[in-house]
């Protein structure tokens, strides 16, 4: 029967509250990588800005700090929204080991009667 049904799979354990907040936590991480590196991009612009005189080039610089500066909202943005999702699992973690505690609790003084 295995040759014509094939054998069942055994599936992954389903990830864990703990697991979900690590890797958003992780990746919140890698989005301050980048924003640091957009931070020193935007003090070399500010840098070569003040050096350079009025006219085309300035302008150039400008925009360029421009497209930078409004990259570096949209990840802040995203960091913004990844802490939030941090803190609603850390929130849902909290309230379970709430239930969890308190289901024992309930069981332990049940088995005391």
């Amino acid at each position: 029967m295995k040759r014509v049904f094939g054998v069942k799979k055994d599936k992954e354990p389903p990830p864990s509250i703990q697991d979900a907040t690590d890797r958003i936590s992780k990746r919140g991480d890698t989005v301050d990588e980048k924003l640091k590196k957009l931070d020193a991009e935007l003090s070399r612009y500010k840098e070569q800005i003040k050096k350079t005189r009025p006219g085309p080039a300035q302008e150039a610089l400008k925009s360029r700090a421009m497209r930078v500066l409004k990259q570096k909202r949209m990840y802040e943005g995203q960091r913004d929204m990844l802490y939030n999702q941090t803190f609603n699992l850390d929130q849902v973690s909290f309230a379970s080991e709430g239930l969890k505690d308190a289901q024992q609790t309930t069981f332990t003084v049940y088995c005391m009667l």
